[in-house]
């Protein structure tokens, strides 16, 4: 098992990793560039050297404002091996809400990705305590420091240590402040949490140690690394010293698969969702390949039923079937990969059965931006379906009176940057922290979530209902993208529903519906009863309290641009809600909430 102490401990293994293609990147001209692991060292050193001639020194705050690249690495090691805190603000938000964070945080220097990213920061930046801005891109801005300007002898300096940035980096101690991440606040308003380098260290040498990775090993680094999961996944991919591939955007994502091939794959549960629908929707468009894909998918969900009862599988068809189908569905994801990971998210045991059934096992896992942040997961050798895996062995869990998972351990953050009263709050009288989920343990060590513990429905009946796993049975469907099942206070469950529009209006068109906007054909009588054989087929599974009653199709595709899903891809509650409070009190016309 790992020993890392500190960060910087993860960042002296790049610099010892001997092979030639420790990052990969997409230049200018769209194609695939390397570098290796002592180039990394030699950029974070002068970078490093940049930020202390400025008056940077330990416990001073840099902000990151960016997507996926390698530079974004490379400010992150020297801000953490010069004992700097690093402020990971994701390049999403407006200039506003990057102001308040920059403000908040006290950040003196603000390294941003782009001219956009750089508008942002100075059109605020009398309001905050910014000095400098540098900017990633070759591109001439006024008041801002190019990086590759500070860069341009680093690779010249081959395999020379500096041993002064060494010390430097060796003497920051595991306690010491590493970063400062602020939540992105799916029921509320955006915390700053406070990681130490010891925090996460510890969740790292406990949370790879059931995975066989190494040099021979790549991942592509495309979850938005403001989010603790995607700097999780970069710091173990360095660590063992494989290739770290940067996709900027979620719309490369596909080509970067069939390029890079990764043998390591980390996504939220919404990238693995889509995949799926978008193989039963290709299969949709032809009578023959809806009937072979549909028997395949049986045979293979058989296969796997078998298995898991310990009996030698009997279909003769299994073969067949992967060789016509499920290949297919691998090489979607460049075909090498050996560990497929979810975490960020709940994901659905539909999803979860389907890839099973379709020979690809998805590891879940679970954790919070307040846990460094991994709890638990599942991996190939203590896996079952629909938990997400045994507890860290480092990590203390027990179950609350009320259901709330509670937990202990060295991967828990220190509290909320200047929040005293929000940070008591969050733990109990024995300093056990409050995950704010509702879980269970079965009687094997694995762990069960349930929902949000915020996000439960009571109905006005009393009836406590969890919304994710009835959104995730209706997500199951290649015509819905996302859902909201709301209620709460209320005498029975509704549901608002974003229809993956690309299925829709491929199925609207093969069945003659013309309809020139997307207003008039979610209220099509022919669409609107399609959705409503889907919402019959998953309340036939539910019990009578949990049923959808009503539901609304609305007319958008809700993303992240629209401001109803996080940049993890989760849903903003509160936002839906209060973007349709119409919609939702159309519902109950002649109710009074309890």
């Amino acid at each position: 098992m790992l020993q890392l102490k500190t960060l910087n401990d993860s960042f002296f293994l790049v610099a010892t990793n001997s092979q030639p293609r420790c990052v990969m990147y997409i230049d200018a001209a769209g194609k695939w560039q390397s570098f290796s692991g002592m180039q990394v060292y030699q950029r974070v050193r002068a970078f490093a050297a940049a930020l202390s001639s400025w008056g940077i020194k330990k416990g001073d705050r840099v902000a990151i404002l960016g997507e996926n690249r390698w530079e974004w690495a490379v400010t992150d090691f020297a801000a953490l091996a010069i004992g700097a805190v690093d402020v990971p603000i994701y390049p999403t938000l407006t200039a506003e809400q990057v102001g308040a964070l920059l403000a908040d945080s006290g950040t003196r220097v603000a390294v941003v990705s782009s001219r956009q990213q750089y508008d942002k920061v100075a059109s605020l930046r009398s309001k905050t305590a910014i000095e400098k801005i540098v900017v990633m891109d070759d591109e001439g801005v006024a008041d801002a420091v190019l990086m590759s300007s500070l860069l341009k002898d680093a690779d010249s300096k081959g395999s020379e240590r500096d041993a002064a940035f060494d010390r430097a980096a060796y003497d920051v101690a595991p306690d010491d402040l590493a970063t400062l991440i602020y939540t992105s606040g799916t029921t509320g308003e955006p915390k700053g949490v406070m990681l130490t380098h010891g925090n996460i260290a510890s969740n790292l040498n406990y949370s790879l140690a059931g995975f066989k990775i190494s040099q021979t090993d790549s991942c592509i680094s495309f979850l938005p690394l403001s989010h603790i999961t995607a700097r999780h996944l970069d710091y173990a991919i360095y660590t063992r010293q494989a290739t770290v591939a940067y996709c900027p955007s979620f719309e490369r994502l596909p080509g970067a698969l069939k390029e890079i091939r990764p043998t390591v794959l980390v996504a939220v549960p919404r990238v693995y969702e889509k995949v799926r629908q978008e193989a039963e929707r290709q299969a949709s468009l032809s009578g023959a390949k809806k009937r072979i894909f549909g028997w395949a998918v049986k045979t293979g969900q058989k296969h796997r039923e078998e298995i898991l009862r310990g009996e030698t599988p009997s279909s003769p068809g299994w073969k067949i079937a992967n060789k016509l189908v499920f290949t297919k569905i691998q090489s979607g994801f460049g075909g090498r990969v050996r560990y497929y990971i979810a975490g960020g998210a709940p994901l659905g045991m539909d999803t979860a059965g389907w890839f099973a059934g379709v020979g690809i096992r998805i590891l879940e896992g679970y954790g919070l931006t307040e846990t460094s942040p991994v709890l638990a997961i599942n991996t190939m050798t203590a896996y079952r379906m629909g938990s997400v895996g045994k507890p860290l062995p480092n990590v203390e869990c027990r179950i609350a009176d009320d259901g709330e998972l509670l937990v202990r351990g060295p991967n828990i953050f220190k509290g909320y940057w200047h929040k005293p009263d929000e940070t008591a709050a969050a733990f109990d009288a024995e300093h056990w922290f409050r995950t704010g989920d509702i879980g269970r343990i079965d009687e094997d060590g694995f762990l069960y979530i349930t929902d949000r513990k915020k996000e439960l429905l009571k109905t006005s009946g009393g009836k406590l209902i969890a919304p994710q796993p009835i959104e995730n049975k209706l997500k199951a469907s290649m015509f819905v993208s996302e859902v909201a099942v709301v209620g709460d206070k209320y005498k029975f469950l509704s549901a608002l529903i974003s229809p993956n529009f690309k299925a829709l209006e491929e199925w609207a068109k093969q069945q003659g519906i013309s309809a020139p906007t997307r207003r008039e054909l979610v209220t099509d009588p022919a669409v609107v009863a399609k959705y409503q054989a889907i919402v019959d087929e998953v309340n036939s599974g539910l019990a009578q309290f949990e049923t959808i009653k009503r539901f609304k199709l609305v007319p958008e595709e809700w993303s992240l641009g629209g401001g109803e899903l996080t940049p993890s891809l989760k849903l903003k509650r509160r936002v839906v809600n209060q973007k349709y409070a119409a919609e939702i009190a159309a519902f109950y016309p002649d109710e009074v909430r309890a």
